[in-house]
């Protein structure tokens, strides 16, 4: 096996060379032969954190384990352009949760264009554009008049048109990715710009179109993280949940007022923080998760209760890896993950509000 590439990886307190290696074959450990990355191995496979451990392997230059991520999503995606929210550890013919969630489906998006310019083949981006194409379609059939997202289609296809802040900001930023995507391939998409823009639109204007979630701390940093809000707006947004989300030396909390923090959330902020150009307070956080590093395997508990001085839960997963490995690439440079993150090349939508 070659060593992944760790050169942007290497982050002081948070991961040494040989730790970023550990962390990717940690990953890869994971990942099985035809290309799926459940959760960990006897857990379950969703696309979209499938999707972000496979950004991750390219961040890492393991391009090939990537691309067959992606290919797995290719192969099974339905008819309809989605994925359902769940796959028995990644086996496609054992699907455990037959509804169809809109930021999952729509993330392939973020993942292909990410991989494409991490790598520019042409060949792959011609291969997944009808994947990525018939997804979002599928997406914004569930689009409500308001702009927002409805969250899923249950088991039986009746579709959920309450909206989740967290989910339709994961969705506008898969939407701007799609549009990049296509005009890649000078196949411009006026009704994808048109719905990316009443998207940001309501998620600027109007929070009560979302269900009320505020407890979580991911409604508080994904709309900033999803690109909807940028400057002072999100500069605002994130002082005015600072103290109830963040604890400090130990992480960001899950939700408030429990006594946990979770990896995966902690490394997601200091992204969004990274991409807000507040690269200091992204190293803090990163800094204050070591905690849950596993140093045998490489990868991360998903979280910690700081009040019972526990792990939990016993699970190490790749997504927390995934997230964490993102986050330092950009903070490191890594032109494609800066690129997909920073969101300076992805076209924001018709949204009269916007300039």
């Amino acid at each position: 096996m070659t060593a992944p590439r760790t050169e942007h990886l290497v982050l002081p307190g948070v991961l040494t060379a040989e730790q970023a290696v550990a962390t990717v074959r940690g990953i890869l450990a994971v990942q099985r032969e035809d290309g799926a990355i459940p959760w960990f191995r006897g857990h379950h496979l969703d696309p979209w954190d499938h999707t972000e451990a496979a950004m991750a392997l390219d961040a890492a230059g393991e391009h090939a384990a990537a691309e067959r991520a992606y290919l797995w999503l290719a192969r099974h995606q339905n008819e309809d352009g989605s994925w359902y929210a769940a796959y028995a550890d990644g086996a496609h013919d054992d699907v455990t949760d037959l509804a169809r969630e809109s930021n999952f489906v729509a993330y392939v998006a973020v993942g292909v264009w990410h991989h494409y310019l991490a790598t520019g083949d042409d060949t792959f981006l011609d291969r997944m554009w009808p994947v990525v194409y018939a997804a979002i379609e599928w997406v914004l059939r569930l689009q409500q008049a308001g702009g927002e997202i409805g969250w899923r289609r249950e088991d039986d296809g009746t579709p959920t048109n309450d909206a989740l802040l967290t989910g339709s900001s994961s969705v506008h930023h898969a939407l701007r990715c799609a549009l990049a995507i296509a005009e890649q391939r000078e196949e411009p998409q006026p009704d994808w710009e048109l719905a990316v823009g009443a998207l940001r639109h309501a998620i600027r204007r109007h929070p009560e179109r979302f269900l009320d979630k505020g407890r979580y701390s991911m409604d508080w940093y994904y709309p900033v993280l999803g690109g909807a809000l940028t400057g002072a707006e999100a500069k605002s947004r994130v002082e005015e949940g600072w103290e109830r989300f963040v604890v400090p030396e130990f992480g960001v909390r899950c939700v408030v007022p429990n006594p946990w923090v979770t990896g995966g959330e902690s490394a997601e902020l200091a992204l969004t923080l990274w991409a807000m150009g507040e690269s200091d307070r992204a190293l803090s956080i990163l800094q204050s998760i070591q905690h849950l590093r596993d140093p045998e395997s490489g990868l991360y508990w998903t979280g910690y209760v700081f009040s019972d001085d526990a792990v939990w839960p016993r699970e190490l997963t790749t997504w927390t890896a995934g997230s964490l490995l993102l986050a330092v690439a950009a903070l490191g440079g890594h032109e494609a993950t800066c690129a997909v993150f920073g969101g300076e090349q992805l076209p924001v939508g018709l949204d009269p509000d916007c300039c």
